[in-house]
């Protein structure tokens, strides 16, 4: 008689291995999955990027604001109640016609969830780590970011003691839009580099 198995092969190998470990913590008793739906919920529609995006929106409709946060980000950040899990040192890099910055973590997936929430896939892997230092620009492409030859593309390299928020170019014509409206068009690509902020 055949084997026949019902496998459910329509998973990519990261989530299956993350379903895989979960049920065998759960069945263990070492996890409860409902605490885990609250973290996940937590990070994706409380913390998430619509904190960073108020910080950047803050920045560019007040001056004082964004002198506080160019010295000393970390304290600015935390004045607008953004701050705790991995987001305790924060650096705030601004882009300009001249330098635009991309942020990467090269030995693992250093990340300020404080204000971007949870990190993308695409953050954490080998091949956007190796490559956001020795090919910036071509990365930058491939995420549909074409910038001028004369502009300069720094890279951050976040880590344990220090992670980085990007303050995009705001774009021209929102002179008139309030605080909320602009951080309505602020990406968490944009505050990691890997994107630009559109006009409205």
């Amino acid at each position: 008689m055949p084997h026949d198995q019902d496998h459910d092969n329509s998973l990519d190998a990261m989530t299956a291995r993350v379903m895989a470990l979960e049920t065998i913590l759960t069945e263990k008793g070492l996890v409860d999955p409902a605490a885990l739906d609250a973290i996940v919920d937590l990070y994706e529609h409380h913390i998430g990027p619509r904190n960073g995006a108020r910080v950047v929106a803050r920045a560019w409709a007040d001056p004082d604001y964004a002198g506080w946060l160019r010295e000393d980000a970390t304290a600015a950040i935390a004045d607008l109640g953004y701050s705790g899990r991995q987001g305790e040192h924060m650096r705030a890099v601004f882009n300009t016609p001249e330098e635009h910055n991309l942020v990467v973590c090269t030995l693992c997936s250093c990340y300020p969830w404080s204000v971007l929430g949870l990190p993308p896939v695409w953050y954490k892997s080998p091949p956007y780590r190796a490559r956001a230092v020795i090919d910036p620009r071509g990365v930058l492409a491939e995420f549909g970011v074409t910038l001028p030859a004369e502009t300069r593309i720094r890279v951050w390299d976040s880590t344990a003691e220090l992670r980085y928020l990007v303050i995009p170019l705001r774009p021209a014509g929102t002179e008139a839009l309030d605080a909320e409206a602009l951080a309505a068009l602020v990406s968490r690509d944009a505050m990691i580099g890997a994107g630009l902020v559109a006009a409205p």
